[in-house]
């Protein structure tokens, strides 16, 4: 059991739509999985008691319940500490097969850089492609860190690939600068 799962607990959410409007239900999906909720069952998921989690889940809770659906939120403690790390544990291979899809679709981008740059082809309009490619990264990774409770992992090896793809593209740009600037005139 960790020291920070059993100072704060966990929360058992469950959630009904029954009679609200159809989007909510996708609504209380993707919030649930934006915050890395580990569904125990239909409707009933569990996560970490953190103030910010319990904050979005008051707020989802309340947009539910305005909604005409239904929902609970009950603390509770694990009694089996090694129930508790089987649980953190699914967490974890839930964050990582996150993390391997950014590793995944990573080289590509890195790929994309070196065939440009061996192609003579180091101009602005492929940096700010490739900036924005990176941001979409950066983005990414953040979400999953977000809901990466307990330091899965994959999530470093993820986050050196992101940072070593921002180094390529640091490269990259100088040598866009280098081909798109003048020529310095001779005196």
């Amino acid at each position: 059991m960790t020291d920070e799962s059993r100072r704060e607990g966990w929360l058992v959410i469950s959630v009904s739509t029954a009679g609200a409007p159809d989007s909510l239900r996708v609504q209380v999906w993707r919030k649930l999985r934006s915050l890395g909720a580990l569904y125990l069952q239909q409707s009933v998921c569990l996560l970490p008691a953190r103030a910010e989690v319990a904050r979005e889940v008051r707020r989802l809770v309340d947009r539910v319940r305005h909604q005409g659906g239904t929902a609970r939120v009950l603390p509770m403690a694990f009694t089996d500490p090694a129930e508790e790390q089987s649980v953190i544990a699914e967490l974890n291979e839930a964050r990582d097969a996150e993390y391997a899809e950014v590793l995944e679709r990573l080289p590509e981008l890195r790929r994309e850089l070196a065939d440009e740059q061996a192609r003579g082809n180091a101009t602005y309009a492929e940096v700010e492609e490739s900036e924005a490619d990176l941001n979409q990264f950066r983005g990414w990774l953040g979400k999953i860190t977000a809901r990466d409770y307990f330091a899965a992992p994959g999530g470093q090896e993820a986050r050196d690939a992101v940072e070593q793809a921002a180094v390529e593209l640091a490269a990259f740009e100088e040598a866009a600068l280098h081909a798109e600037a003048p020529a310095p005139r001779p005196r």
